[in-house]
């Protein structure tokens, strides 16, 4: 049973960057899409992006278009999110998610497999 592993997150101040890390555990990522979530205290878990096995096909959310990256490297199951021009708002705590099958969705239902989560915290 595969396990998504998050790692990078920390505290930043606003306008900086943070490369965060997904690896995979007990399983693979490859055939998978897999996204990004991130859940801001006091409110829900909310698509951030998402990418296709392949990575030949990337969503982000308006609010972090332009600003963060998602990529892949199958080779080592492993999924990134690179997050520049960061805000106070983007705090939060990040989750990693694959997803069931092949699908290709910015809902959570469409993810079974969750990581912990990395705090993320932006100060201004």
């Amino acid at each position: 049973q595969v396990q998504p592993v998050e790692s990078g997150g920390g505290l930043v101040q606003a306008g900086g960057s943070l490369r965060l890390s997904c690896a995979a555990s007990g399983g693979t990522f490859s055939s998978y899409t897999m996204a990004w979530f991130r859940q801001a205290p006091g409110k829900e878990r909310e698509f951030v992006a998402g990418i296709r096995w392949s990575g030949g096909s990337t969503d982000y959310a308006d609010s972090v278009k332009g600003r963060f990256t998602i990529s892949r490297d199958n080779t080592k199951n492993t999924v990134y999110l690179q997050m520049n021009n960061l805000k106070p708002e983007d705090t939060g705590v990040y989750y990693c998610a694959r997803s069931r099958g092949i699908v290709w969705s910015r809902h959570e239902s469409a993810y079974d497999y969750w990581g912990q989560g990395t705090q993320v915290t932006v100060s201004s």
